[in-house]
């Protein structure tokens, strides 16, 4: 960190034990983000409910290089923030989650939700319980019986409009959608 930590005790004393518990934690916190500038811890000890007693509130604002990572843990939210070192450490934890979740996202490691993609059914094996469908770019894709949401495997024929999720990685058969969807109804004739 290139700036001291600065902790501020509010409508509390000043506590050299939690200042140093403080310290090592957010030195800890450079595991998770190498790029800390400064962080400002705030402990407040808010004044007594007539039934809860003291419920600490934590706040860190964390400066790191592009950003900031702010967590305020109030203690009305969690009755185990009777204890300081309860509503820091649930603070901490906050924070190092965060700092985890700016970092992966900057390294552009951020989970994609890939949006459905539309197709046509070309080909059915009922027997085998699988089949293929094709996309607008002419691109064949495998899917399984287990795939098929909706009306189910039995009422897909051949020209059905589908959406489909691409699965990750491809199958021995090449593309595989782990989702398949049909789109309209077709006429199916009884067996």
């Amino acid at each position: 960190m290139a700036e001291p930590i600065q902790i501020t005790f509010k409508d509390m004393p000043p506590s050299p034990a939690i200042e140093a518990w403080i310290r090592e934690r957010a030195s800890k916190l450079n595991r998770y983000h190498d790029r800390i500038v400064h962080c400002h811890v705030v402990v407040e000890a808010p004044h007594r409910h007539q039934k809860r007693g003291h419920l600490y509130t934590v706040r860190l604002d964390i400066t790191v290089a592009g950003g900031e990572v702010v967590v305020s843990h109030q203690g009305p939210k969690d009755e185990a923030h009777r204890d300081v070192y309860v509503a820091l450490r649930d603070a901490f934890r906050a924070a190092r989650r965060q700092l985890q979740d700016q970092v992966r996202k900057q390294r552009g490691k951020v989970k994609r939700h890939d949006e459905p993609t539309h197709g046509r059914v070309t080909k059915l094996f009922p027997h085998e319980r699988y089949g293929f469908l094709e996309t607008p770019d002419a691109l064949e894709v495998y899917f399984h019986e287990n795939a098929v949401v909706g009306a189910g495997f039995s009422e897909l024929v051949v020209g059905t409009k589908v959406r489909f999720v691409l699965a990750e990685g491809e199958g021995e058969a090449g593309p595989q959608a782990s989702t398949v969807e049909a789109l309209d109804r077709q006429f199916v004739p009884p067996r």
